[in-house]
């Protein structure tokens, strides 16, 4: 801001520094840091790794690459039966350990170790577990049946059904103790009311637990879509993208480039992700700012 004399003579306004409080200072100088690691690991990743994808060529190769069409399958397989199996066996879950009972809340911190301990243990000991030679599982089945057993991840079917298994067990509880908070906040006087009118668990769910609890199903289901779809744990770490690279998805499709030196197509199968992201959060915040 200038102070005008006279004619064309202005003086300069006070500083800026002058003109913010101590609050500000402080507020400017505590965001200062956070503003540039997200600018440092956040922007400048994305907008290189869409310039290293602009290419329209790099998209007509994976048009081309029928690997890059079965990841595409394989993202949608895994979004639809591994979110809706894992959502409605959390949404029943929650009603279970929502009981007031001592061997029920031992039994909850049982259920939350695999969303607590670390991805790549627990993964990979349930590789090992799968091993066709000396794996846990296959030694039970020769010890009751003297048959061997089956060669799990040499199948991509079967592969990939282990991938999305492996993905409901190690989301599974995060999701269950969510949607169990939301049980906790209904009214237990409606349950009292609709018990006393002769209610059955069906009707208390469908009329009392199912309305109080919708929304916020919605807007997990939404979530957890965004974050499947980002899953490259469950993936490669079991699978590796085998055999022979038919139980790849978009997120480990372009480790599959790496590993080939084509950066350009690694982005550029991760762009290609954009598109399912983009709704999937429009939605989202819709809900949420409602």
């Amino acid at each position: 801001m200038a102070i005008t004399l006279s004619g064309d003579q202005a003086l300069p306004g006070p500083p800026l520094s002058s003109r913010l409080t101590p609050a500000q200072v402080w507020g400017i100088a505590l965001l200062a840091p956070y503003l540039l690691v997200f600018l440092a690991f956040v922007v400048y990743p994305v907008c290189y790794g869409l310039w290293l994808a602009r290419a329209p060529s790099n998209y007509v190769a994976l048009y081309n690459d029928p690997i890059f069409a079965r990841a595409a399958v394989n993202t949608l397989i895994f979004l639809v039966i591994g979110i809706n199996i894992k959502m409605l066996i959390a949404l029943f879950l929650s009603g279970f350990f929502a009981q007031q009972r001592t061997w029920i809340r031992w039994l909850s911190v049982i259920f939350i170790l695999p969303w607590a301990v670390p991805s790549i243990p627990t993964i990979l000991s349930v590789r090992f577990m799968l091993n066709p030679e000396w794996g846990m599982i296959n030694h039970y089945i020769f010890s009751l049946t003297g048959d061997d057993g089956p060669n799990w991840l040499n199948d991509p079917t079967v592969a990939l059904t282990m991938a999305i298994a492996v993905h409901i067990w190690k989301s599974l509880p995060f999701w269950t103790l969510i949607l169990m908070t939301g049980r906790l906040a209904i009214a237990q006087d409606l349950f009292e009311a609709a018990e006393v009118d002769g209610a059955s668990w069906w009707q208390k769910f469908r009329f009392i637990t199912w309305p109080s609890m919708q929304t916020l199903y919605i807007t997990c289901t939404l979530l957890s879509m965004i974050w499947t779809l980002g899953d490259f744990n469950s993936v490669y770490l079991l699978t590796g993208g085998g055999p022979a690279d038919l139980t790849h998805v978009l997120s480990t499709l372009g480790i599959r480039y790496l590993r080939l030196d084509q950066l350009s197509l690694a982005m550029a199968s991760i762009v290609c992700a954009i598109p399912f992201v983009l709704p999937l959060m429009y939605f989202m915040m819709k809900r949420l700012s409602r």
